[in-house]
């Protein structure tokens, strides 16, 4: 009796997970990297190690004045999560096949480039990188250099994985 049930393939227990697609992956990726290195720019501009905060990405938008308080900042990380997702499908599609962690790296700081260079006319409170201060200017790039390698050496990772698990399929047929 108890070896049938577990050889029956219609109960819950025998049948098998759909492993999620790499698409997928890159999406949870992308939102996790964007809300986790956010959450961590809070915690450094509570700190006063950096001048801006996540709320940021709010300021082009008259919104009223609570998205400088608590819940503007937590709507500021959810905002950059989900902006995440486009940077990580970018880097999957430019870069995914480079395993090295300096393409992460340079990808990150790329990314700090075009958020304080080319987007900065578009946030009316964010100060140009010159007058911006040492402290913050160091610790913005720190935050986007370890962003650009959690997000780009996790998408590697993931698809040389793939990669690796089809080669030995069609290596055992």
């Amino acid at each position: 009796m108890v070896e049938a049930k577990k050889k029956d393939p219609a109960l819950e227990q025998n049948k098998k997970e759909e492993p999620m697609s790499i698409m997928a992956k890159v999406m949870v990726i992308g939102l996790c990297g964007g809300i986790f290195w956010s959450l961590l720019g809070y915690l450094l501009y509570i700190f006063n190690f950096t001048k801006i905060s996540p709320n940021l990405v709010l300021q082009p938008w008259a919104l009223g004045d609570w998205k400088n308080g608590l819940y503007g900042q937590f709507m500021g990380i959810f905002i950059i999560g989900l902006l995440s997702i486009g940077v990580a499908l970018l880097y999957y599609a430019v870069l995914r096949r480079f395993e090295k962690i300096w393409v992460s790296m340079i990808f990150g700081i790329a990314l700090w480039g075009f958020v304080f260079f080319l987007l900065n006319p578009i946030f009316p409170d964010l100060k140009s990188v010159w007058e911006l201060g040492r402290n913050t200017n160091i610790t913005t790039v720190c935050l986007y250099l370890l962003y650009g390698v959690f997000v780009g050496y996790s998408i590697s990772f993931e698809v040389n994985d793939i990669q690796k698990q089809g080669q030995s399929v069609t290596s055992n047929s």
